[in-house]
């Protein structure tokens, strides 16, 4: 069986494309504003003013007590339409984000074609796709919820209002993993 994923997800958030575009083009805040799956964000390489070519080190994890280590290099330019990758590490293939405005709110679409490369992901497939499929679902349920809470942060008109907004959902399992 192959070791190959294919996940479509779909979250609506209140805001415009230009506020998704700009908290998601913003990979160092990613740690920050999706502490649940991003533990350590490097850039590593800048790239171009539109964001092709920049290239990200991550140390990520979802729900189940094991990291992936991996870079994404951003392959086509970063708009309010959305913006493609490139992976390469524990996982291998492609992911592309889209973004349209609907009313007030935003329907983002992320497509994540990948081959799992880790190799306790690699070789466990067979068995275990069901589990790393729901460790998918949960590490992406928590970044539509920050990505909201994000959001509303940005959008606070003041530092007091900013500060009612609770953090960001915190990693599972936090005491096993090493920085």
């Amino acid at each position: 069986m192959s070791n190959a994923y294919h996940f479509v997800t779909v979250w609506r958030v209140a805001g415009t494309t230009a506020e998704v575009r700009d908290v998601l083009a913003d990979a160092d805040g990613l740690a920050r504003w999706w502490p649940s799956v991003y533990l350590t964000v490097t850039q590593l390489e800048k790239g171009a003013d539109d964001g092709t070519g920049s290239v990200i080190d991550l140390y990520t994890k979802g729900w189940l007590p094991y990291t992936l280590r991996w870079t994404f290099t951003v392959t086509e330019p970063i708009t309010e339409e959305g913006f493609a990758i490139s992976a390469r590490g524990d996982f291998v293939g492609t992911g592309r984000w889209t973004f349209r405005q609907d009313g007030p709110e935003v329907v983002v679409t992320y497509d994540w074609r990948i081959e799992a490369e880790k190799p306790l992901l690699r070789r466990l497939t067979w068995l275990l796709r069901p589990v790393f499929a729901a460790n998918h679902r949960w590490a992406m349920a928590r970044g539509e919820e920050s990505l909201r809470l994000e959001l509303r942060r940005r959008r606070a008109p003041d530092e007091a209002a900013r500060a009612a907004i609770p953090p960001p959902p915190g990693p599972t399992f936090a005491r096993l993993v090493r920085r």
